[in-house]
């Protein structure tokens, strides 16, 4: 390495106090690795921070830990237009972030082929639409859940004789209620550069259907078979972006398949905890242009 590459991780507006306590430890864990590289690497605020051009010092910029951009998305998807503008060096291209910020990108994904599960995009959700979901997934159990969300945030599980009194506003999907979430749980499978590196499972607490752990979930490793792996490889080729890092979680479908729940390429958890190098191919991956 010639010179020590100068990193920004995107965290939390400083304005957004519910995460104060949760993202530096966060940022330590996906500092470490680069540090071990020769890199230094410094927290920048997404938004509500210094001026946009101070991005512009860092030789690589992670959106890793930008929590909340799901609350604020004209100022995310305005943030992002300006830092493509100004030609901060993103880890992953702007144009990737805004294709990965709506979950509409599952029926593209979908489309081409990958192995996604059953969803049913709607601007505003009516009952003739629960209706029509219903009938489509052959499930009474359905999920709905904003298109632009994160953590489980407005995602509601509603029965066929549930009141509709809580439901999302604006564009959501429809899912079938998968009862695999609090079995096998949802499985994510980690890629660095487009290897895999490690997975873990993550299972809801009984009787509840969010696998993050503040609503209860409990997180193992996993060592996926060859179904999962297939089922991976399947989605990231249809997605067809140079991916830096990336998390592909899987769930088991009602009809017994492996499908595609997320893609997430914009803030997830990586676990690395979970991986049996510690994130040394997570730092490579990142700093694979100055090695």
């Amino acid at each position: 390495m010639s010179s020590k590459p100068h990193i920004a991780i995107l965290v939390p507006s400083p304005d957004h106090h519910q995460h104060d306590e949760r993202w530096p430890g966060n940022f330590e864990t996906l500092a470490a690795p680069l540090r071990a590289l020769g890199a230094t690497v410094e927290p920048q605020p997404w938004i509500d921070g210094s001026a946009p051009e101070a991005l512009l010092a860092y030789d690589r910029v992670l959106p890793l830990l930008a929590w909340g951009y799901h609350l604020r998305t004209r100022d995310w998807f305005e943030r992002l237009a300006l830092w493509q503008e100004l030609g901060v060096r993103l880890d992953h291209d702007p144009e990737i972030s805004r294709w990965n910020t709506s979950k509409a990108y599952l029926a593209e994904l979908a489309a081409k082929g990958a192995p996604v599960t059953p969803s049913l995009m709607v601007d505003g959700v009516t009952e003739a639409d629960l209706a029509t979901a219903r009938a489509q997934f052959q499930s009474q159990t359905l999920v709905i859940k904003p298109q632009i969300s994160a953590g489980a945030h407005q995602t509601l599980v509603v029965g066929e004789d549930d009141a509709l009194d809580r439901l999302p506003t604006g564009p959501v999907i429809l899912q079938p209620f998968l009862p695999s979430v609090g079995e096998e749980g949802e499985l994510s499978l980690f890629y660095f550069g487009g290897t895999f590196s490690h997975a873990v499972a993550k299972v809801a607490r009984r009787g509840d259907f969010r696998v993050q752990p503040q609503y209860g979930g409990a997180t193992t490793a996993f060592d996926p078979n060859p179904e999962a792996r297939d089922a991976a490889s399947a989605i990231l080729a249809a997605c067809g972006r140079d991916l830096t890092y990336a998390r592909v979680d899987l769930i088991r479908c009602l009809d017994g398949s492996l499908r595609l729940m997320e893609l997430e390429v914009i803030e997830p958890d990586l676990f690395l905890a979970f991986a049996p190098d510690a994130g040394a191919a997570y730092g490579r991956a990142v700093l694979r242009p100055f090695l």
